[in-house]
């Protein structure tokens, strides 16, 4: 149930940010919204004010705006009867709210209390009769060095293991009494399933963290340029032969992530809610047929053409192509997604 309450909060609230950019921008450019709609039909609720109804409808996943005639330039008040520039501001406009969105959305969950990683390992379980317990490592130990080498990762941690297999390796520990201590040990080539080369399981120690606004606004910023360039590498990844790493989920998966965010914190749920702004502001603009960047390509082919227009029967045809192929794609995604959760998998491997 929280899991399903903070998909709808999260996800609602994403679109409807989007919605809002291209109502106020229709708003200003004085172009017809005929609706605008928090859900989507059956509608429960309406009402008119001025030239615009306003309502709630029964499926609450995002809303909707309808202007009036988005490829008719005949049509009064109509989006297609404005010019270029004004069309184009219209369309971009929802996924430049949603690209602002993260800015803040960072900023929020810097803001709020979160664990962050101090950098140090500390030893959570002990195989009984392994190396470790037999070199006395308990449960709390803290590693601090192995070899010489300070331990900041588990990747730190595997790679001297690794390369010491079958010989004796230096290990100075901090004791829960804040003694400092060196034991030796000698990992094991070949240890029983499910134990390691030490038989240590370790994890990493976090402490709570809370940044002012005045650290938290240019970490915010930070963040957002780091995954708009994950998001940029991941798709030009589409086009390489590399394509290691890459997913798609639909619905099923983004409710099954955001449940997962919301078990990891508030802060963590912020995040990830910011980097679902950030990716419906990419895929909007992507130039393909029923998207915003489909609609913005005709604009730019009608410039190339000295404004003349495609027709309007000849747009609205591609647009309705490329929506049914999306939600193919969609339907796709969502019962891979079904699958996996049926199977008890995750969408991060």
């Amino acid at each position: 149930m929280i899991t399903a309450i903070a998909f709808i909060l999260v996800f609602t609230g994403i679109i409807l940010s989007h919605e809002l950019g291209h109502f106020f921008a229709a708003k200003l450019s004085k172009v017809r919204v005929e609706e605008f709609g928090i859900g989507y039909p059956p509608r429960l609720w309406g009402k008119r004010y001025g030239e615009t109804l306003y309502s709630i409808n029964l499926l609450p996943f995002g809303g909707f705006n309808k202007l009036s005639g988005e490829e008719d330039p005949s049509a009064p008040h109509s989006l297609a009867s404005k010019n270029r520039r004004t069309r184009v501001f219209v369309l971009a406009s929802g996924a430049l709210v949603n690209a602002v969105l993260p800015f803040l959305l960072f900023a929020i969950a810097f803001m709020v209390p979160h664990d962050v990683a101090t950098g140090q390992i500390a030893v959570g379980e002990v195989a009984p009769a392994s190396p470790a317990a037999t070199a006395g490592l308990e449960p709390g130990d803290i590693i601090l060095v192995i070899d010489g080498k300070e331990i900041h990762t588990f990747e730190d941690i595997s790679q001297i293991v690794n390369d010491n297999l079958g010989k004796e390796i230096a290990l100075k520990i901090q004791k829960a009494s804040g003694e400092d201590t060196t034991v030796h040990l000698i990992p094991r080539p070949d240890p029983p399933k499910g134990e390691g080369a030490m038989g240590i399981q370790s994890r990493m120690l976090t402490e709570r963290k809370t940044e002012p606004f005045w650290r938290a606004i240019p970490l915010g910023i930070k963040q957002t340029f780091d995954t708009f360039v994950a998001f940029k590498n991941a798709i030009f990844g589409l086009f390489s032969s590399d394509t290691s790493g890459l997913s798609l989920t639909g619905p099923v998966g983004i409710a099954q992530l955001t449940g997962e965010a919301t078990r990891a914190g508030f802060s963590i749920l912020l995040q990830f809610a910011a980097f679902l702004s950030l990716n419906l502001a990419i895929i909007n603009l992507l130039p393909l047929p029923a998207l915003d960047g489909g609609r913005i390509v005709f604009i730019i082919i009608e410039g190339l053409r000295g404004g003349k227009r495609i027709s309007p029967r000849t747009e609205g045809l591609i647009h309705f192509i490329g929506f049914a192929l999306l939600i193919g794609l969609a339907l796709l995604i969502t019962y891979q997604d079904i699958v996996r959760l049926i199977n008890g998998g995750s969408v991060i491997p």
